[in-house]
């Protein structure tokens, strides 16, 4: 069974509330069927025009029923989700009429029912920028406690099930924070941790990669790599988690012993962190097309309540899977 198979399976045993909020995209649409028909979700929510919705159904031959269609500005409860907006960002200036106008969008909108409960998750970026979800999602669902900095990981799933746990390993971060310094780094990994517990159902074994094994380079990049180490340990003692690690030395038990012996993760990880963006980019496209091993995601992490991403590249069946798996984060 694929990691996208297992995720579907899993979230029908559970299934959540989610929101799609770009209703009027037509890939969007024939996901939500398809997730509504297959029970991934208990209610799936499609927010936009409802005149634009019911249009672009009708042009895709999908049948509506049972889907929930909202227009935020036609919503009884438009005003009291722009009073909840108007809280939340009043130490930054917002007026109540900024807050009407804002809600309005219905990227705003989808996070505001996943921050007062009314659906568990939200899935976007089909036709937005990863910048405008991460825009929507911090200033209404915010970020876990202890995390200041969203991030994101990918879970890559290899043939070869020697390879993390039964070939599945997280990757992170590869979308979001170009250059992270010491503490960004640090919140990723805690939070590329909590997707491993989420995603692959297994303790993490966490290697902060580098250019370095332990010392053996010296250099500010290296340094802040074993920085970020030491936040971590403060913040999560009961972690498996080292570093700095060359990628073999991290993979390869043999090269592990060698390089770094003693070490908790040298040969055994299953949760890598980049040092960077650069890395973490190059890093999972060159082992997706290279080592023939499958790329899902990038799944953002490190928010209070499940939201994810989308590539605006995306298939039907990537929305379908990408929901799968923030619906099982938030039935965990």
């Amino acid at each position: 069974m694929t990691f996208a198979e297992q995720m579907r399976t899993r979230a029908k045993q559970n299934p959540k509330n989610l929101v799609l909020p770009e209703g009027t995209e037509p890939r969007t649409l024939q996901a939500a069927r398809i997730i509504q028909d297959e029970g991934i979700a208990r209610h799936v929510t499609l927010v936009g025009p409802l005149p634009e919705i019911q249009q672009k159904a009708q042009q895709l031959n999908i049948d509506l029923k049972g889907l929930n269609l909202v227009d935020p500005a036609q919503s009884p409860d438009f005003e009291s989700y722009a009073e909840e907006l108007q809280r939340l960002r009043q130490a930054k200036g917002m007026s109540l009429e900024q807050a009407r106008q804002q809600i309005q969008d219905p990227l705003w909108w989808g996070a505001m029912m996943v921050h007062k409960g009314t659906a568990d998750a939200m899935v976007a970026g089909a036709e937005n920028s990863t910048a405008n979800v991460l825009r929507a999602s911090i200033a209404i669902i915010g970020t876990s406690p202890g995390i200041k900095y969203a991030s994101s990981c990918f879970v890559m799933s290899h043939p070869d099930p020697k390879w993390g746990k039964d070939g599945l390993m997280i990757f992170a971060d590869c979308a979001v924070i170009p250059a992270p310094n010491a503490q960004q780094l640090a919140e990723i990994a805690l939070a590329a941790a909590q997707s491993c517990r989420s995603y692959l159902q297994t303790d993490p074994v966490v290697a902060l990669l580098s250019f370095s094994t332990k010392g053996s380079a010296a250099h500010p990049n290296v340094e802040l790599v074993t920085e970020a180490l030491k936040i971590i340990q403060e913040k999560d003692p009961g972690l498996i988690v080292d570093g700095e690690l060359q990628a073999d030395a991290a993979l390869v038990s043999s090269v592990g012993q060698k390089k770094a012996p003693g070490s908790p993760v040298a040969g055994r990880a299953n949760t890598l962190i980049f040092p960077d963006l650069d890395a973490g980019n190059i890093g999972y496209k060159l082992v997706q097309r290279l080592g023939g091993v499958e790329a899902y995601g990038p799944f953002l992490q490190g928010f209070a309540r499940p939201v994810s991403d989308l590539s605006r590249g995306c298939s039907i069946d990537d929305i379908v899977t990408t929901a799968a798996v923030i619906l099982c984060q938030a039935a965990n």
